[in-house]
Order: structure tokens, then C-alpha cells, then sequence
């Protein structure tokens, strides 16, 4: 009897993956990481017009810029919370969906408060786009090449903040205001396919952010979350609106650094006894995490601080347009996108520290030599100072951000870089806090200094006054009216003179912080070699 034989069923092999493509992987998620970036800053030049749009105070506008940042700061360390419980892809593509539908929604403002709901819905979008892409290259690119992945985020967060205002300006001389968010509108759409299209998550990564979520679920974290908005919240009210308000003078400040204070006390107490805490405190106990996150958000308050300072030198004082003084900033913007992948290559060759030890010295050279500005500065000056900047800037941020997350396992890498972004920007408004507070300060210092040599008896002022007055005279002016005039130019130049020096103050003091910075490069510690942790993941994209 012959015995029938089963044939197998022939299985089909199972369809490969296609290969990584790093490079539509980093164009695509790098949209929403620059538009945000450009627009920290790309609204400040056109608040005069749109505070006549909405019908605004001067004060009042300033709601526009703190609710968006404001907004920011509460999303970034809850990325890897969100991320774990619907997708760190699904996170990314709605928070650029709110980011767009908020851009459009604010080019349609009709008053105050609606362009502040918009800002705020912006700003919840824009705050995971920038840890999220962070996660994304780190994950993408091999070992070998983080550097040059932390180089291109780099050019992203340090290049959008720098054109914004040059983008700004030119939209707000030649279009209409609303325009500086309508153009984000298609370059989001555009990303948002894009990164539909190509970025797939690793399946090992998905599934272990669903055994993690669902122990989140069990013991969710309100209490947790609720500090960390609140605290977070004031704070950056404090750090935004404290000059404003004469800082501790406003019982408004006050109760804000309080409730800050309590809050994110006790969160810190809550995340470290939590079951499943929202945001993972612990990542702090890695010293290489630590050492490059903490040292990042102080490199970065001198960064902004510097940042800062020129633009308003050149506008307030030298007369430039806002376009003029954002076309003035190019050089330094061109030598950083030259310089960060260049910087990103020398990672893994040259020790970091080193690498940073070295911008730090050139960008401080860059501000010594900007404390050396007067009203007859030239571009040429200015140029030579910002190129110094360029490149110490690009030599410290690449580094930095490549060594702070060097140790980092993969399954934690979007806490790692929600934390990092979140000093880094908490960093970032402390510098200018405290940066603009002694700009106030130096300039009634100075100009009091200078009034107290203008004696009218004295030879010179008398006989400055008096050509003056006789100037004004010859141009038809009576000598009671001319008097006047002299008078009122004599106090216009003791004030521009007095922000000078203030100016020239600043510049060196922020000359002096990255002298105090330098020695603290030290206690930088080196990411572990290749291997563990820094395995090549597998983020999968669809060709």
C-alpha cells in the first residue's frame, strides 16, 4: 500500500525590509524642527504691525512670543511619555499637524487673545517636533556617524533662530504680516507626507513602548504631569515677563517664582517615587548624560544671551532695518552651516572636550572683540566678530549634543532628548533674562555716569552746545528755540552713548562667562566606544 506523502506547503519568504535611507529620514523630520526654530524668533520683528492688527499694547503683544514659549517648554520633557503611549511617530505627525493648523489659525487672528490661543496651539505642537527628530537621527544613523547626525539638528536649532529675523523682516516689508505663518503651512504639509511616507518605527521599539505604556496606563501619572505644567509654566512666565515687571517689585512675579519653585520641587520628588513616572529622572544618574545636558543648557544661556545682543545693537543703535541687521548676521549663519559638518566629522576623532574647550575660546574672542563696537562700527567689524561666534558656536553645540546622549539606550532615547532640549531651552531664556536685565541696568548706570561731566560751565560742553545752537540757528531757527534743540541733541547723545557703553559692557561680560565656562569643560565626560547601547538600530523607511 503506498503511503501518500503530504507535500509542505511552500511558505513564501517573508519580504525584506528595505534598507535605511538616512537621508530622507533626516529631510523629512528636519521640517518641523527648523520651522519651529524659525519661528522663535521670526514673530519679533513684526509685532509692530500686528500689534496695530489686533489692537494691542506694547506690553500686551509680548503675550504673543511668552505663550508660544511657554506652550514649548511644557510639551518637550513629555515626549518620550507620549511617544511610548501612541507612537513616536503618531506624536510627530500630530504635534506637526497642530503646529500647521495653529500657523494658519494665527495668520487669521482677529484680536489679542486669539492670536495668543493660536501662539499656545503652535507652540504644543512645535514642543516635541525638536526632541522628537533629535530621537529620530540618533536612532538612524550609525555610531560612527552621530556626529554628524547632532550636526545636522544643529543646523536646524542654531541656523532657524538665526535667519528668522532676516525671513521675517523681508515677509513684513514686501507682504503682509500674517504671512510669517502662512508660509509655514505648505513647507508643513510637504513634511508631513514625507514623513508618512519614510520614517517607519523599529518593531523592537514599538513593542517594547507598548509593555512600557501599558504599565504607564495602570498608573498613570497625573499628579506628575499637572506639577510639571504649572511649574514649568511659571517659570517661563517669570523668566519672560520678570524685566518687564521690575522682577520681585511685581507681586505678580513673586507668586509666579513661588507656585515655579513648589511645583517643580515637588515634581522632582514625585518622578523619582512614581510607579511609572511621566518623565525619567533617573537618566540624570549617567554622568555622560548629565555632564553634556547640564553643561549644554549653560554654554547655551552665553549662546542666546550673544545671540541676543548684536541684532538690537545694530537696530537700536547703528540704525539698521530689521532686515538690514538679519542680512548683517548672515556670515555668522553661512560659516555655522559650513562649520557643523565639518565639526560633525571630527567627533569620534578629536575628544570632545576638546572640541568644545575650542569654540568656547573662539566664541569668547567673537564677543571680546564686539565690546570693542562704537556708533561708527562698520559691517566689516561686525562681520569679523560673528565669523569668531561661527565657529565656536558650531564647535560646542555639535559635541555637546552628541556626547549628552552617547550612553543613552535606545528605548530611552526620546526622554534623553526631551530633557536635553528642555535645559537647553530653559538655558537659553535665563541668558536672556538676566542678559536683558543688565542691559536696563548698565544703560542708566552709564547715562548717569556721562551727566554728571556735562556741566555747562565746563569749556566743552558750553562750547559744543553753542555750535550746535549755532547750527540750528543758520537752518532758521530762533535762538530761544535753538537752545532748545541743542539741549534736547546734547541728551539724545548722552543716551546713545550710555547704551553703548551698557553694550559694551554685556559684550564682555558674556566674554568673561565663557572664561568661567572653559574650566567646567573638564567634567565632560566621554560616551562609552561603539557597541551596547549604541547598536545600530533599526528605524525602518520605506522606499
Amino acid at each position: 500500500m503506498a503511503t501518500a506523502v503530504a507535500t509542505p506547503e511552500v511558505l513564501a519568504p517573508a519580504t525584506p525590509k528595505a534598507p535605511v535611507n538616512k537621508w530622507l529620514v533626516t529631510l523629512s523630520v528636519t521640517f518641523g524642527t527648523l520651522m519651529g526654530a524659525i519661528d522663535s524668533s521670526i514673530v519679533n520683528v513684526a509685532l509692530p504691525q500686528i500689534r496695530g492688527a489686533v489692537g494691542a499694547t506694547v506690553q500686551e503683544i509680548t503675550w504673543a512670543t511668552t505663550g508660544f514659549v511657554i506652550a514649548t517648554v511644557m510639551v518637550m520633557p513629555l515626549t518620550g511619555f507620549l511617544g511610548r503611549m501612541f507612537g513616536q511617530k503618531r506624536v510627530y505627525l500630530a504635534c506637526l499637524v497642530l503646529f500647521v493648523a495653529g500657523s494658519f489659525l494665527c495668520g487669521l487672528a482677529w484680536n489679542l487673545p486669539t492670536l495668543v490661543l493660536f501662539r499656545f496651539l503652535q507652540g504644543l505642537g512645535a514642543g516635541a517636533l525638536q526632541p522628537t527628530e533629535q530621537a529620530i537621527l540618533r536612532q538612524t544613523f550609525p555610531p560612527k556617524e552621530q556626529g554628524t547626525a547632532m550636526a545636522i539638528f544643529g543646523m536646524a536649532v542654531m541656523v532657524g533662530p538665526a535667519i528668522g529675523p532676516t525671513l521675517g523682516g523681508y515677509i513684513v516689508d514686501n507682504w503682509h504680516w500674517s504671512w510669517i505663518f502662512f508660509i509655514n503651512v505648505p513647507v508643513g504639509i510637504l513634511g508631513f507626507f514625507m514623513v508618512a511616507r519614510f520614517v517607519q518605527e523599529d518593531d523592537q521599539l514599538r513593542a517594547t513602548a507598548r509593555r512600557e505604556a501599558e504599565q504607564q496606563r495602570k498608573h498613570m501619572d497625573w499628579a506628575g504631569i499637572t506639577l510639571l505644567c504649572m511649574g514649568l509654566a511659571t517659570l517661563q512666565y517669570f523668566l519672560e515677563e520678570g524685566q518687564a515687571d521690575d522682577w520681585f517689585e511685581s507681586p505678580v512675579i513673586v507668586i509666579c517664582a513661588i507656585i515655579s519653585a513648589t511645583c517643580l520641587i515637588a515634581f522632582v520628588i514625585r518622578e523619582l517615587t512614581a510607579v511609572a513616572p511621566a518623565v525619567n529622572l533617573r537618566l540624570f544618574k549617567d554622568p555622560v548624560f548629565a555632564s553634556g545636558t547640564l553643561l549644554g543648557a549653560l554654554v547655551f544661556a552665553v549662546l542666546m544671551a550673544s545671540m541676543f545682543l548684536l541684532p538690537v545693537f545694530m537696530q537700536e543703535l547703528l540704525g539698521f532695518t530689521a532686515t538690514q541687521s538679519g542680512f548683517s548676521l548672515m556670515p555668522r549663519t553661512l560659516v555655522m552651516m559650513l562649520m557643523m559638518p565639518i565639526v560633525g566629522r571630527l567627533y569620534g576623532k578629536v575628544p570632545a572636550r576638546v572640541l568644545v574647550g575650542i569654540g568656547i575660546v573662539f566664541a569668547g574672542f567673537g564677543a571680546f572683540e564686539m565690546s570693542h563696537f562704537s556708533l561708527a562700527t562698520g559691517s566689516s567689524n561686525i562681520i569679523a566678530a560673528i565669523a569668531l561666534q561661527g565657529v565656536g558656536f558650531s564647535m560646542m553645540f555639535v559635541p555637546l549634543s552628541a556626547t549628552a546622549l552617547g550612553s543613552i539606550p535606545r528605548e530611552r532615547m526620546a526622554d534623553a532628548t526631551g530633557l536635553n532640549s528642555l535645559l537647553r531651552q530653559i538655558g537659553g531664556s535665563v541668558g536672556l533674562a538676566i542678559f536683558t536685565t543688565l542691559l536696563s541696568r548698565y544703560s542708566v548706570l552709564s547715562k548717569a555716569s556721562i551727566a554728571s561731566h556735562l556741566n555747562p560751565e565746563r569749556w566743552e560742553v558750553a562750547s559744543r552746545m553753542a555750535a550746535t545752537q549755532k547750527g540750528l540757528m543758520q537752518h532758521g531757527l530762533d535762538a530761544a528755540s535753538a537752545s532748545m534743540a541743542s539741549l534736547q541733541m546734547m541728551v539724545g547723545n548722552v543716551s546713545r552713548q550710555a547704551m553703548v557703553l551698557a553694550f559694551d559692557k554685556l559684550f564682555v561680560l558674556a566674554a568673561l562667562m565663557f572664561v568661567v565656562v572653559l574650566p567646567l569643560v573638564y567634567f565632560l565626560k566621554d560616551p562609552p566606544s561603539v557597541g551596547g547601547s549604541h547598536e545600530k538600530p533599526h528605524i525602518d523607511v520605506e522606499i
